[in-house]
């Protein structure tokens, strides 16, 4: 049975042009079936910020307010996602461009405003990933490079953590077929030292992550990325792991997630 792998690469690695064609050159080589996720937060900010919009982060989560979502709206689905497809197109990858919108892709709905009101911010059910599309598409070839945007079903887009877009489309794919999920952003792995490259830590489990996190020593975006990974092995993932982006053609590359 082929097996699939959902790659995701973070908005650090997206902002630099040297690291971006470095990491597709290397997500080119790799064989077989493939789906690409990206970020692009420091884009948006930036964008945001000429734009005169404020930008508000809650524990690595951005705030999108309706200004907010016509930003990410535009860098996302727009401006990073048909540069990523382009620049695959000229390695010779037949990559196709999607939001969570087109061909009712990713549905989500609006996250409840309580505790924290985190305005057009949308939650995904994986079970309502259209898991047909996706098998349809790689069956045919195209490799799905896929935007974290989002929508309600009610003519409303929704911005979504794209960690948790990866975690969605692999655990949709990963009803099909076999499918792993590898996070690559600018590190060799999740780090005990923020400042320490060589401070990787190997292995993380659900109790693992519940100590470094109550004691301070991941925070920020680290959560949700690392709280997606254990969620995606609950649900019939193959394999996970959190890597440099340099790593992507390695097996269980940087750190590894197990329950």
């Amino acid at each position: 049975m082929s097996r699939v792998r959902v790659i995701k690469i973070g908005g650090n690695v997206v902002d630099n042009p040297e690291a971006l064609s470095a990491f597709l050159d290397d997500f080119a080589s790799i064989e077989g079936k493939k789906i690409l996720i990206h970020g692009g937060g420091k884009e948006a900010t930036r964008l945001s910020k000429a734009l005169d919009i404020p930008t508000t982060m809650i524990e690595g989560r951005r705030v999108t307010t309706a200004d907010t979502l016509k930003v990410v709206t535009m860098v996302y689905a727009g401006l990073i996602n048909k540069r990523i497809v382009s620049m695959l197109q000229a390695r010779g990858v037949n990559a196709l461009g999607l939001s969570g919108a087109d061909g009712n892709l990713i549905p989500a709905s609006r996250r409840n405003p309580e505790p924290v009101d985190f305005g057009y911010v949308g939650d995904i059910d994986p079970l309502k990933v259209n898991d047909t599309l996706l098998t349809q598409l790689l069956d045919k070839g195209f490799v799905p490079v896929i935007c974290a945007i989002c929508h309600d079903g009610q003519g409303t887009l929704l911005n979504c953590n794209a960690d948790s877009v990866a975690l969605a489309v692999a655990a949709a794919v990963a009803r099909r077929m076999p499918t792993s999920l590898t996070f690559c952003f600018e590190k060799p792995g999740v780090l005990l030292d923020a400042d320490d490259d060589s401070s990787v830590i190997e292995l993380v489990t659900p109790s693992r992550f519940a100590q470094l996190k109550s004691e301070g020593k991941v925070s920020g975006g680290m959560l949700p990325k690392l709280s997606n990974a254990l969620k995606g092995v609950e649900q019939g993932i193959s394999s996970v792991n959190i890597c440099h982006a340099s790593a992507v053609t390695l097996p269980e590359a940087g750190t590894i997630i197990k329950l």
